[in-house]
Formats: C-alpha cells, structure tokens, sequence
C-alpha cells in the first residue's frame, strides 16, 4: 500500500515546493540579518512543523479528508466571526494573538473552504451531469462560497477574498458549468468593476490599484514600494549582487523585504538566473498542479486540485494601516482618513 501510495505522488510538485522554500529560507537569512534572524526563525519552525503533517496527509485519502469537509467548514466560519471582534493590527481583525504568537484564521478557511465546496459540488453533480448549472444547486454552491467570502471583506481583506472568488471561478468551470453563466458573469464584471471602481472601493484600495498602473503618479508615497523594488530587479544582473550586498535590500529602501517584496531582494542578491528559475519553478507546480487536477481518478479529486492550483496561480498582496488611520503600504505613508 505504501508504494502504491508513493508511486501516485506527484514528485514534480514535492522537487518544485523543497527548491522554492530553500530559496526563500536563503532570502529570509539576508532579509532579516538586521533583526537577528526574528522572521527566518519563525519559518524555520513552521517548515519543520509541515514536514511530518505534510507526509501524515500524503497517506490519508483526500476522499476521508472531504468527509470532515463540513465539521472544518463549520468551524472556520465561527472563527472568522469571531476574530471580527479582536483588536485591530495593522488596520484588519484578522488574526488571533496567541503569546508572541498570531494566528489568520483566513489561511485555514482557504483548505476548508476548497474541500466543502468540492463535497458540495461533487454531491450535486453525482445528480446528473449538468446539475451545477440547475439554478438551485448553483445557488447552493455560491452560498458555499459566499459566506466566508464576505466575512473576510468585513476585516477587511480584499486579497484573500478575491483569491476566494478565483478559487470558485477555477472549480465552477472544472465542473462544467453552463456557458451561458460564464458569459453572464463576465458582462457582470464588466459592467460592476467599473461602478466598484467608483463608488464601492475604499481610498486606499483605489490608491492601490491606480500606483500598480502608474507608481510614477506618487513616487515618493504610495508609489516609493514599487519603484524601490523595480530598481532592486534591475540592479541584480545576471548573477547578482551578492547574498548580504544588495543595496536597496541592505540599506533599507526595500519594505516590506521579508514578505511583498521578498522576489526583488532574490532578483537584486542573487540575479537574473534565480529569479528566472523562481518563475520557471512556479510555471512547473501550476502545470504540474493542473495535470493532477485533470487525471485525477474522480471528480471530487479534480475539485480539489483545482481550488488549490488557483492559490498557487494568483497570489495577493496584503494592505497595511497605522494606528493613526495612515495607509502604510509604502515606506512614507499616505495619509487616507
């Protein structure tokens, strides 16, 4: 049994995942040398901590896993109620503070989130095989999607609630739905991104969208991050400038390095040739993420590897707020309210 499980595992996916972590424990070590290794030291530990649950799950079938689908479901949604309620940090109530310790109930909701909706959608298309598209049974499955989705705005966390959008857009289509909702949503979007665009988005959140078009428009506030960074990709070279040596990374003028913008400072120390081989290594885990998801043995496995391909393809940034009601995404805050 064990070879058997062994033989199935997609070894591409484990070779992409240990090449990628080690060349973000390389890029902590440089990003955090100023704070005594703080951050790289917590991921350390969170690295070890995976490892044994990682190969716990490997022999654990995905189909026992899906049958806890609505205890896990159930219980993320009372914890994204509950962190409403805590103190605000850094602007949001998303986090439990636990010790020196926080944790982001959303990341949890993420795994929950994608088997429930695979349970449901499975469930409803064993019926016959265009019930997706059966108004009901796709309303039911919407409200699947919908309810940790808006409680996650309400913190507010626009990142990972679009990231919930694209993971249900990803599985809807996996299941075959009807093209007459997928044209239908598309003239939603067209028609309602404009008027959220206006009337809906808070300052910041349009402030985030009109820097990412043009960080030139504000280059020393909301637009400095980006500008920052890009100088630091062009300053790398080919091989780099060195582990410890990159200016912007060293001197400062790299924020937020150990998170946003962890991919310039691995551009600006170690050069063209790794940063290129950090894109290549996530194009391989997408494709290699959407193979499983298309040669699954069922459609409850499809589901799955769907939803979680579509968190490895669209990544979000999270926004920052001070305490005093300033947008912090930048190195010199932009006051907002």
């Amino acid at each position: 049994m064990k070879r058997k499980i062994l033989k199935n595992v997609e070894w591409g996916i484990l070779i992409c995942t240990i090449i990628l972590v080690i060349i973000g424990l390389v890029a902590l070590t440089s990003a955090t040398r100023n704070s005594d290794y703080d951050e790289l030291k917590r991921q350390v530990m969170w690295v070890a901590i995976s490892i044994p649950i990682m190969i716990i799950i490997i022999f654990i079938d995905y189909e026992t896993i899906a049958k806890i689908a609505p205890f896990l479901y159930g219980l993320i949604l009372i914890l994204l109620i509950a962190v409403l309620f805590t103190e605000p940090i850094n602007g949001a109530t998303s986090w439990f503070n636990i010790g020196s310790s926080s944790i982001q109930p959303a990341e949890f909701a993420k795994v929950a989130y994608v088997l429930m909706l695979a349970l449901i959608i499975n469930k409803i298309q064993r019926r016959g095989k265009n019930e997706i598209s059966r108004f009901p049974k796709l309303l039911l499955a919407t409200l699947v999607f919908i309810v940790p989705t808006l409680l996650i705005i309400k913190q507010p966390d626009y990142g990972t609630a679009l990231a919930f959008v694209m993971a249900f857009v990803f599985m809807m289509f996996a299941a075959g739905i009807k093209k007459r909702y997928i044209i239908i949503s598309i003239l939603l979007v067209i028609i309602l991104v404009p008027l959220l665009y206006l009337f809906v988005l808070p300052e910041h959140a349009k402030t985030r969208i009109d820097v990412f078009l043009n960080p030139d428009i504000d280059p020393r506030g909301a637009g400095y991050n980006i500008i920052q960074s890009k100088i630091a990709i062009g300053s790398g070279g080919l091989l780099g400038m060195g582990l410890f040596k990159g200016n912007q990374t060293q001197l400062g003028f790299l924020y937020p390095k150990t998170t946003d913008f962890i991919f310039s400072l691995i551009a600006e120390e170690m050069g063209f040739i790794i940063s290129a081989g950090v894109i290549i290594l996530y194009v391989v885990l997408i494709t290699k993420a959407v193979y499983v998801a298309k040669t699954a043995k069922d459609d409850l496995g499809s589901y799955i590897a769907m939803g979680i391909a579509r968190y490895i393809l669209f990544p979000y940034v999270r926004e920052y707020w001070n305490d005093n009601g300033t947008f912090a995404y930048n190195r010199y805050t932009t006051t907002i309210c």
